[in-house]
């Protein structure tokens, strides 16, 4: 089975990553993606009371389409959530033979070696790169193609929605069931 996961923070998840995800199932022929909320996200600091209601805004937003699965991979393990430990994880559960697909943006791309155990890591995915306005160029990409990482970039347009501006309630760009659990249950600020 063709299969491509999708992890992050997704704090909340927003369309945005809603439109990679369906680009990358209608433009490889992905049989799944399989959305990876973050437990603890080693690169960021977040407050832990979230976890919960993330893998929940995650679950709303992408139950409209069959092809998209959620993981509680990170959660049941409750630590910091490594992609290496995941994405061993996932390739044994779906006995995959060669690279895992792996969506990525290249906010987090130009980074990939600072995540743990970096080197392990490009033996064993294959990254699909969503960029971003600033983070990426033909020199960064030339860069990790000699240091060994499998990759592609993507054509998709970009659009500039982030996380934190739907936090801080200046931008509202989430599914509407994801909209409505934010105001029920008071998340990012009274938005």
């Amino acid at each position: 089975m063709a299969i491509c996961i999708f992890s992050g923070t997704f704090n909340p998840i927003h369309n945005g990553h809603i439109k990679m995800a369906e680009y990358a199932l209608n433009q490889f022929g992905f049989e799944k993606i399989i959305f990876i909320p973050a437990y603890l996200p080693p690169h960021k600091q977040i407050e832990g009371g979230l976890a919960e209601h993330r893998y929940r805004m995650v679950e709303l937003a992408t139950a409209y389409n069959p092809k998209f699965e959620v993981s509680d991979i990170e959660y049941k393990r409750s630590e910091p959530s490594y992609s290496l430990i995941t994405v061993k994880k996932i390739i044994e559960q779906n006995r995959i033979q060669g690279r895992l697909n792996f969506i990525v943006g290249t906010d987090s791309f130009v980074k990939l070696n600072t995540w743990y155990k970096a080197d392990e890591l490009k033996e064993l995915v294959h990254l699909i790169v969503f960029p971003r306005r600033g983070d990426g160029n033909e020199e960064v990409y030339a860069k990790f193609r000699a240091e060994g990482w499998d990759f592609e970039i993507t054509e998709m347009d970009y659009e500039d929605i982030s996380s934190t501006e739907i936090r801080a309630c200046k931008k509202i760009d989430v599914d509407k069931k994801v909209e409505e659990y934010i105001k029920e249950n008071g998340l990012y600020s009274n938005c």
